[in-house]
């Protein structure tokens, strides 16, 4: 079951005072940014918080389970607690400072295009393909 655009709306405006916060969808569910660093997932309508040693300790005893078939375990942030959003907030908060910056991608080099010469025996072109 897919997320819906109204939770992932309602979770980002209770976060907002955490900085650039933004949610995106993802595969039918949403990564939430703040600051340019995945901090949440909002999957099945359920809040995911990634974990953090600082987000342990704001949160004290939480519930862990995997977003997704094959992930690792991430704090779920009961319904309950979506309301307070100076709670949430802080939460969001203390997890993005403890996060790096995600990678910058390196593009690609592109290679050569295969040079293109004429064929002795009929005067027609064919590609030489470069020597391995």
């Amino acid at each position: 079951m897919a997320s819906s655009q109204r939770t992932a709306d309602f979770l980002v405006e209770q976060i907002a005072g955490a900085g650039n916060v933004s949610a995106r969808k993802m595969f039918g569910e949403y990564g939430v940014m703040c600051d340019g660093k995945t901090v949440a997932l909002i999957c099945d309508d359920r809040f995911f918080v990634k974990q953090t040693a600082a987000g342990r300790a704001h949160i004290g005893k939480a519930e862990e389970a995997a977003p997704f078939p094959g992930a690792k375990p991430w704090f779920v942030i009961a319904e309950d607690r979506w309301d307070d959003a100076d709670w949430l907030t802080e939460l969001i908060t203390l997890t993005a400072a403890e996060l790096p910056l995600p990678k910058l991608k390196m593009a690609k080099a592109k290679k050569p295009a295969p040079k293109k010469s004429l064929s002795p025996a009929n005067g027609k072109r064919r590609l030489k393909t470069p020597a391995p």
